[in-house]
């Protein structure tokens, strides 16, 4: 039965056993948010863990006909005003048709990533997404040059991760956004400076273990090391085992990669021509529970990324519930971390920097274990589920008011669009409705 004492929420979502972290996110929290809100998850995938449901009720949607009155009919009460949370994430397997619905329907958006340029154009290849939608949007958003990217992009002349540095491309979530709730900084300022829609900053949440893990790492043996989640070109592989193939004679190490490499032939490739094939292994993707026994043992867990645009980490989140260790580019939300939970490195001289870690632990594993239970510490401070469901709870409460300034926010730039003095008087506009 709905408790009209809680908000309700809408919540549409990947949800495991989709293999993206967004999916065990929603898992994770799930406990609080059906405890705070009255809940209703959606998803568009055929089928979904159906241990979910001792939650909240779990219902499969079209996203190109839904529509909000289909929303506001279900539960046991029916309110028009309900708010929708879609969750918006660069993966097209998962998000293609989540933005198409975030494009139809009144919502408030999830934003994951602030750079969505790989998702529009795979989304587009695979016929998920209007490319002609996509063009007007470029333009509408960063006007010549924006058309001028996304024709480059169409031709071969540029890649997608090179559009997202200029042109991150989450401005195509704001068609009828009500409200975007981002989790770092960086995006949290990138979607206030369009002047269109209420934005909220939210710390990405983590169900810590009730106990922090004991330490499983040797204390002698071969350095332990992990790297995870889904492996694209900016995450730094490449440079890793470039990195760690010169020291295989002067260190013993074992480094296991599981998750999903964005071209296992050509890593494997580099990992023979480099030398590496007896102590490096690509493991695929594994359950959570083999994952984390993994991190528990492990002496650094590589999460580097360049480019880095915005998005948060939900992989940072379980190393730190491992109570491991992680190297981590300086860059965004990365090296906006406190120094005592992560080892920064900067880009450049990104090889020595990484050799000189690995010989540092070779010499001290110890300093592993001390920045591990520094982010242990860190992650039950500030990232807790219970934290943020009430922060949702919060949002949600705020729908039909942040509705009204949208409306007025969306309408003025696009009336309003063109010009510096234009730009100004969208700004005192929204200000006199705040």
């Amino acid at each position: 039965m709905s408790d009209r004492s809680k908000p309700r929420v809408h919540w549409v979502s990947p949800l495991p056993p989709a293999e993206t972290d967004i999916a065990h996110y929603t898992q994770r929290i799930l406990p609080d948010l059906s405890a705070r809100t009255d809940l209703i998850l959606w998803t568009d995938a055929e089928r979904w863990d159906r241990n979910l449901e001792q939650y909240c009720e779990v219902r499969r949607l079209d996203p190109d006909t839904i529509t909000p009155k289909d929303f506001a009919s279900a539960g046991t009460i029916k309110n028009a005003a309900d708010p929708i949370f879609i969750h918006i994430g660069n993966s097209w397997v998962f998000h293609s048709g989540l933005l198409r619905l975030a494009r139809r329907i009144p919502s408030i958006i999830v934003l994951h990533d602030l750079a969505i340029q790989e998702l529009c154009y795979e989304a587009i290849l695979n016929g998920l997404f209007d490319k002609e939608a996509y063009l007007q949007d470029m333009e509408l958003w960063h006007g010549d040059r924006g058309r001028d990217l996304a024709a480059q992009l169409f031709d071969g002349k540029v890649r997608a991760l090179d559009v997202a540095s200029l042109a991150p491309g989450f401005e195509l979530t704001l068609k009828n956004a009500i409200a975007v709730l981002a989790h770092t900084p960086a995006a949290f300022e990138a979607v206030r400076s369009k002047a269109t829609t209420p934005a909220y900053l939210l710390d990405l949440p983590f169900q810590p273990h009730k106990r922090a893990p004991s330490p499983r790492r040797h204390t002698t043996g071969p350095l332990k090391f992990v790297q995870f989640g889904y492996i694209g070109p900016n995450r730094r592989l490449e440079q890793v085992l470039e990195a760690l193939a010169p020291l295989r004679d002067e260190i013993p190490f074992e480094f296991d990669i599981m998750g999903n490499v964005w071209n296992p032939t050509h890593i494997n490739d580099r990992i023979h021509a480099l030398g590496l094939e007896e102590c490096v292994k690509i493991r695929g993707f594994v359950e959570e529970r083999q994952l984390d026994a993994a991190l528990a043992s492990a002496h650094l867990v590589f999460n580097l990324r360049y480019p880095t645009m915005g998005e948060a980490s939900g992989s940072q989140l379980r190393i730190w519930n491992a109570s491991a260790a992680a190297v981590v580019s300086d860059l965004g939300w990365y090296g906006s971390l406190p120094t005592e939970t992560v080892f920064k490195i900067s880009l450049d001289d990104e090889r020595n920097n990484l050799q000189a870690l690995v010989r540092r632990l070779a010499e001290n594993r110890e300093i592993s274990h001390a920045i591990g239970a520094a982010g242990r510490t860190h992650l039950e401070q500030y990232h807790t589920p219970a934290r943020y469901a009430e922060a949702i709870a919060y949002v949600a409460s705020n729908f039909s008011k942040d509705a009204r300034q949208a409306l007025l926010g969306q309408a003025a730039h696009n009336a309003l669009q063109h010009s510096v003095a234009s730009q100004e008087l969208l700004r005192n506009v929204l200000a006199e409705i705040d």
